[in-house]
């Protein structure tokens, strides 16, 4: 097949998004097929879409000649008005389909996948609409809670709120102050005094016009995949130091991630069933991860968000929960093509 690797882009997770389609690139290249990778804002104008996907390719200097472009990206950002790049649109439609390796806007939260359904482009993962519910902390948390998904309790906050104490929120401390739509925990903050609720908001609100504050849940992380309408195991998550920050989750070693987790089958049951609760209140299609918090006090499963494009780098945890079933890196990329083919094919 001929497939596009759609990465990289204008969000928060651009490197991110780099190094998962690097990956899943040469995934499918390994597996024969005519695969190439491909930055979704800055593309490729030197291509020929009819001649891109054959003879030789390397994918390590495609990955290299996207990364060239990081220090022209906000300056680009201001200048430009068409989100995709030279030749993307014309390589998407050569190709059998699209595999999304995005991360974060402009990627994750539906409007690539709105503008692939007008255009006829077929792309890997769920939809538009689930896409921009999972995207916005807001909203998925509004669909939790009218579909019996148990998420942590919060509000949602809008730039120009002058409010910047949890008691003037009618909340208690601690709490957690997170960007509506950001990714990969960047702009989080753990408040556990009223200035770390005003520095919370304050940063933000650098990053976003939205914010939710939400109670603090003491207890383990978890998270769990489904794919295909199947739970997957499960990963207890536990970082060496701090929480599951960017840093934690990106970086080899800072966080410790067993797979599956050494947790009684009573509550991997409960954990997996929430996960596949949430993925049906939201209505993904084909594949995606929830995270969770496990309460120490009563064992109480509270789901936080639900990642449609999950990371796929060496150290991202789908990859994890697939090969504790049995499927390499190589033929997950592969079997998240299949799932996605699916809905095309009804």
């Amino acid at each position: 097949m001929k497939i596009v690797v759609l990465a990289a882009g204008t969000s928060t997770e651009r490197e991110v998004s780099i190094v998962s389609g690097t990956g899943i690139c040469k995934a499918l290249r390994r597996l024969g097929h005519k695969s190439i990778l491909l930055d979704v804002f800055f593309g490729w104008k030197e291509a020929d879409p009819a001649t891109a996907f054959d003879g030789e390719y390397d994918t390590d200097a495609a990955a290299e000649y996207i990364k060239g472009f990081n220090p022209q990206l906000e300056e680009a950002r201001k200048s430009r008005r068409s989100f995709f790049g030279p030749n993307v649109i014309a390589l998407c439609e050569e190709a059998d389909i699209v595999f999304l390796a995005l991360h974060g806007s402009n990627g994750e939260d539906g409007r690539v996948q709105a503008a692939f359904d007008l255009l006829g482009i077929r792309y890997t993962g769920t939809d538009y609409i689930s896409s921009a519910i999972a995207m916005d902390k807001s909203r998925t948390k509004q669909v939790f809670q009218a579909s019996g998904v148990n998420t942590p309790s919060g509000i949602t906050i809008y730039r120009g709120d002058s409010r910047r104490s949890a008691s003037e929120f009618g909340m208690e401390l601690p709490v957690i102050v997170k960007p509506c739509c950001g990714g990969s925990s960047v702009g989080i903050t753990i408040c556990r005094t009223e200035e770390d609720v005003q520095n919370g908001i304050d940063l933000a609100f650098r990053l976003e016009s939205s914010a939710v504050i939400e109670e603090f849940i003491e207890g383990g992380e978890f998270t769990c995949c489904v794919i295909d309408g199947k739970a997957y195991p499960v990963v207890m998550i536990t970082p060496k130091t701090g929480y599951y920050d960017f840093r934690n989750k990106y970086t080899a070693g800072a966080t410790e991630e067993l797979c599956p987790a050494p947790i009684s089958d009573d509550l991997t049951k409960k954990i997996q069933d929430e996960a596949l609760k949430a993925a049906d209140a939201i209505g993904l299609i084909g594949y995606g991860r929830m995270d969770f918090l496990v309460r120490k006090s009563d064992q109480k499963v509270f789901c936080l968000e639900v990642n449609t494009l999950p990371g796929m780098t060496p150290t991202s945890l789908v990859p994890q929960e697939a090969a504790a079933v049995g499927i390499d890196f190589d033929h997950l990329c592969q079997k998240l093509i299949d799932v996605s083919l699916k809905r095309y094919e009804q």
